[in-house]
């Protein structure tokens, strides 16, 4: 018994003193996560560059190129991106534009944030933001309603003078979202996630089988648009609040017996 303490303690000392030295020496989650960001942007849908959400991207290009970037977003999210430029050293008055696409290449409106913004003469930057609608689960045909899929970013200059047209610039953006949950949850959901080249990708089997841009998006539990939401959970909870005041007002309505006014029955 002696012996086994020893060693027990012996071993929690070996573990104690390599701790430290053990987390010392693994990389740290954000500088690995910095190190995979891309340094670049394409120059229209097709070749858009895929980013994760919550994962900031940078470019550098020139005033009146088309910076395309795309991400993944899926029902109950409300995406949220943002773009900063940073401008030359001298330049005049310029109007940047931040939009952004569905995965049918839909103009998404903004619930609120600086979706255009002007930088004055001489502005070191200029920053940019557009908070989206909810995703959905499914929409009607006609209406143009953020479905889940691939969502696209769109940056550029929409009006500068034509002195300063083709100066370098350098941009950086980053896409987030808000789990809204069952709030905004609807009936029926979309057999695929609007994603381009998923029927290319679900059609094809073999090892010869064509992928097109951006099929590799997805996620690693899945899509959700299924039938589960937590409202379920609250429409439950609602049931059993109802069913609890019929009950107390049963109770209290229905009084302690016959009154003694009226004679029994015989």
């Amino acid at each position: 018994m002696r012996i086994t303490r020893v060693l027990g303690a012996a071993l929690l000392a070996l573990g104690l003193a390599t701790g430290p030295a053990a987390a010392d020496s693994s990389p740290s989650p954000s500088a690995s996560a910095d190190g995979d960001a891309p340094t670049r942007a394409g120059s229209s849908f097709r070749t858009a560059t895929e980013i994760e959400q919550g994962q900031s991207a940078t470019a550098s290009g020139s005033t009146g190129d088309y910076l395309y970037w795309s991400f993944p977003a899926d029902t109950g999210q409300r995406p949220t991106v943002r773009a900063t430029v940073k401008l030359p050293a001298t330049h005049g008055s310029e109007t940047w534009q931040l939009d952004v696409y569905d995965g049918l290449r839909r103009r998404q409106a903004c619930q609120y944030g600086a979706q255009t913004r002007t930088a004055a003469q001489g502005a070191a930057s200029v920053e940019l933001a557009c908070v989206l609608r909810t995703v959905r689960g499914w929409s009607e045909p006609w209406a143009d309603d953020p479905l889940p899929g691939t969502y696209y970013l769109r940056l550029t200059v929409v009006d500068l003078a034509a002195a300063d047209l083709g100066q370098p610039v350098s941009a950086e953006v980053r896409a987030d979202s808000k789990d809204i949950g069952g709030a905004a949850a609807v009936d029926g959901t979309l057999g695929k996630p609007i994603v381009p080249g998923i029927a290319v990708k679900s059609a094809g089997d073999g090892e010869g089988s064509k992928t097109a841009v951006l099929s590799s998006f997805g996620r690693d539990d899945g899509w959700s648009s299924g039938w589960w939401s937590d409202r379920w959970v609250w429409t439950g909870i609602g049931a059993v609040l109802a069913a609890l005041a019929g009950i107390g007002g049963y109770v209290l309505t229905r009084g302690s017996g016959r009154p003694s006014r009226v004679p029994p029955t015989v």
